[in-house]
């Protein structure tokens, strides 16, 4: 798709971070040259891409006569996703610049919605969208941003999002050590605690296209969920300090509308006369105890009961 001319946010520009990703990072840049309100300039930042269609493929953006945006292409040795977007940040001339993924598309009131968030609340140092999720999976991801008690717990924002400079400035940019995942929920964190009643933002709409695969950067980041929690925990000690019970409840919440959820599944299957998951058998044999595994048991025992009668 060809950029049309249309109105410009002058206060945003545009970092999108690209690693052989092919084709996928035209789509990035035709959804940003689509928007209503489209970003002042794109900076592409290509952390060392060795496939040479993708290389192929960012020789032509930079030299589209037919992209009416301004295009800049920064390239680098591969250091990271943290790396990458700090080297395009740091070249960022306005006030507030959005942050996307390469593989990402945007809808076109992307920029429009939540730029105006920004805008018109001082306290927001980022703000974000909720997510269509296509690919692996068709769903739509709702998340709920808030201040630092609520990132306490998990990450309420999507990596792609709109920033302010100058908070990215003052909380030292993302953390080019984090190569193994969760490098945005830290940076999400660092950036609330620039300022007391710091907030992030979310418009409750689906206006981020986030593709998904089994073998994505994100999905594997879950096999090291521990341990990045815990650097995480250790680095921002003095907000888990200050917010405990908020930490602590909220995780909870948490565990218990999943043992809901599995509760609710086991009983469904029950009632349909469906054998268990070896899993879900093991369970029912040995319930855990002290987190509300067993409560969920008798409830799932009592169904069963009341469902044989």
């Amino acid at each position: 798709m060809n950029c049309e001319k249309c109105y410009v946010a002058e206060d945003v520009e545009a970092v999108v971070t690209s690693f052989n990703q092919g084709p996928m990072i035209r789509e990035a840049v035709d959804s940003l040259c689509g928007q209503t309100m489209q970003p002042a300039r794109i900076i592409i930042v290509d952390d060392g891409s060795t496939d040479e269609e993708s290389i192929g493929i960012l020789r032509d953006i930079e030299t589209d006569g037919k992209i009416f945006v301004p295009v800049t292409v920064v390239r680098q040795p591969n250091g990271g996703v943290s790396s990458a977007r700090n080297a395009g940040i740091g070249r960022v001339k306005t006030p507030m610049a959005l942050i996307m993924d390469g593989d990402d598309r945007l809808e076109p009131s992307y920029i429009e919605q939540v730029s105006t968030l920004l805008r018109k609340d001082a306290s927001m140092v980022a703000a974000s969208s909720w997510m269509h999720a296509f690919g692996a999976l068709d769903a739509e991801i709702r998340p709920g941003g808030g201040g630092v008690d609520s990132f306490l717990v998990r990450n309420c924002c999507p990596a792609t999002h709109i920033l302010r400079r100058k908070r990215w400035e003052r909380c030292g940019g993302y953390d080019e050590s984090m190569r193994s995942g969760f490098e945005d929920w830290d940076f999400f964190l660092s950036i609330l605690e620039t300022a007391p009643g710091a907030r992030i933002g979310i418009v409750e709409e689906p206006l981020i296209d986030y593709r998904t695969a089994s073998a994505s950067s994100n999905v594997k980041s879950m096999s090291k969920r521990l341990e990045l929690m815990g650097y995480i925990i250790e680095k921002h000690r003095s907000s888990y300090q200050e917010h405990v019970k908020e930490a602590i409840l909220g995780l909870e919440s948490i565990s218990m509308e999943r043992l809901y959820g599995w509760e609710g599944q086991i009983c469904c299957a029950m009632d349909r006369k469906e054998g268990l998951s070896p899993a879900s058998e093991d369970f029912m044999k040995h319930p855990s105890y002290g987190d509300g595994g067993m409560a969920a048991a008798v409830r799932i025992s009592s169904f069963a009961a009341e469902a044989s009668r």
